[in-house]
């Protein structure tokens, strides 16, 4: 099992990793992270700026978005009212899924504009490279699976014939709840110069 590990692009999701519980996930978040295209830490989360907060737009807005994403789920995960519903690997595997649920957005190549099958493209890349990773079949398809329907209800779309697949599992629901929330205008999300959130 090859393992290529970029420490620079893992330092940026350091307190993210920390979330998870599980050493061996924890292994296998900082080998995604490795892969992912240099431009997911530099660039807006929407490239026209028509649907996020001020927070998720401008130089590492994408970054900020996904971490804003990861922080709603570990705060909903902290009232055991919702976390009860979860398994800890459960949790585990929706945080992962999280952190790389937009890795792909600008495509494998940087485009100009969003790709709007990047959910697709995020599943197919973790597909393609598992013989790098020790997670078990079931823990690849549990992650594809959520990160495949993170769009909602906006699974389609006039400039592409791709239909997504929508949320049907409790599972896939409670991840695209995150995205859903982290990409609302009315949030105002104070990050420090690391690019943490504050408080």
């Amino acid at each position: 099992m090859q393992k290529t590990i970029d420490d620079t692009k893992i330092k940026m999701f350091e307190e993210e990793i920390e979330y998870i519980k599980n050493e061996r996930y924890k292994d296998n978040i900082k080998i995604l992270i490795s892969l992912l295209p240099d431009y997911f830490f530099s660039v807006p989360a929407s490239s026209t700026g028509k649907y996020h907060p001020s927070f998720a737009l401008g130089n590492k807005g994408l970054l900020r978005h996904t971490k804003v994403a990861v922080r709603i789920a570990k705060e909903l995960f902290n009232d055991e009212s919702v976390s009860g519903a979860y398994t800890n690997n459960e949790k585990d595997l929706m945080i992962i899924a999280l952190i790389m649920h937009d890795g792909l957005k600008s495509g494998l190549k940087k485009s100009e504009y969003t790709n709007f099958d990047h959910p697709l493209l995020v599943s197919n890349y973790i597909l393609d490279n598992k013989d790098s990773l020790s997670l078990k079949e079931n823990e690849i398809k549990f992650i594809r699976s959520v990160i495949e329907s993170h769009m909602g209800p906006w699974n389609t779309n006039s400039y592409s014939s791709v239909v997504l697949p929508k949320p049907q599992t409790r599972y896939q629901r409670f991840v695209h709840m995150c995205d859903y929330l982290a990409s609302r205008k009315f949030l105002d999300v104070k990050f420090d110069k690391n690019d943490n959130i504050e408080g």
